[in-house]
């Protein structure tokens, strides 16, 4: 089975959204660069987040996200984002209406049964998480090998947290990644057992 990683851009402050569900500057190291880091050249980042950024990428199989998240992406019209092959949607309602059945995104009750069927989909490959309140559900399941972040220097004071609403202590073995690059610092935590 691949790692099960956290992941996402997140401010010094722990937010991954405001309070409206905007990231703000969050994602703007993704557009400050000459170097693209998809085929679309539309992402473009420093030499430096690219020799982080895109080995990772290569690795994800499958991402899981909330029903939250699908809603306001309005489920990515269907498509993984960033070239993944599947995207495990944790939900207790139904998928909507009209959805395509044939789109490669899964809708399961619950976090155990998302990891699962995303490490099924992703075989060796990474299953990423995407933070914020599901990701703190997997992390309080014990399911999470890594904690990936990038780090914005902006303060946001409130907003959506990168570990939800996570309620005990979970210890992260020190840094084993730290990359600064332009303005966003790349950290890699293994999930203490």
């Amino acid at each position: 089975m691949g790692k099960v990683v956290m992941y996402s851009s997140v401010s010094v402050d722990g937010f991954i959204a405001d309070e409206n569900d905007q990231p703000g500057p969050l994602f703007d190291w993704l557009s400050n660069g000459d170097v693209p880091l998809d085929e679309s050249g539309a992402v473009k980042v420093s030499q430096t987040s690219y020799d982080y950024t895109r080995p990772y990428w290569d690795q994800i199989g499958v991402t899981i996200a909330g029903r939250h998240v699908f809603d306001i992406t309005d489920g990515w019209d269907g498509k993984p984002p960033g070239g993944i092959d599947h995207v495990v949607v944790v939900t207790h309602r139904p998928e909507p209406e009209g959805w395509d059945p044939g789109a490669p995104f899964h809708f399961v009750d619950g976090v155990e049964a998302a990891v699962a069927k995303a490490q099924e989909l992703a075989g060796d490959r990474v299953v990423e998480v995407a933070a914020g309140d599901v990701g703190g559900q997997v992390l309080a399941a014990g399911l999470i090998d890594e904690v990936r972040m990038d780090v914005v220097p902006v303060v946001f004071g409130s907003g959506k947290r990168y570990f939800g609403s996570v309620h005990a202590q979970h210890l992260l073995e020190d840094p084993d990644v730290v990359i600064q690059a332009n303005r966003v610092l790349h950290l890699r935590y293994r999930v203490r057992r």
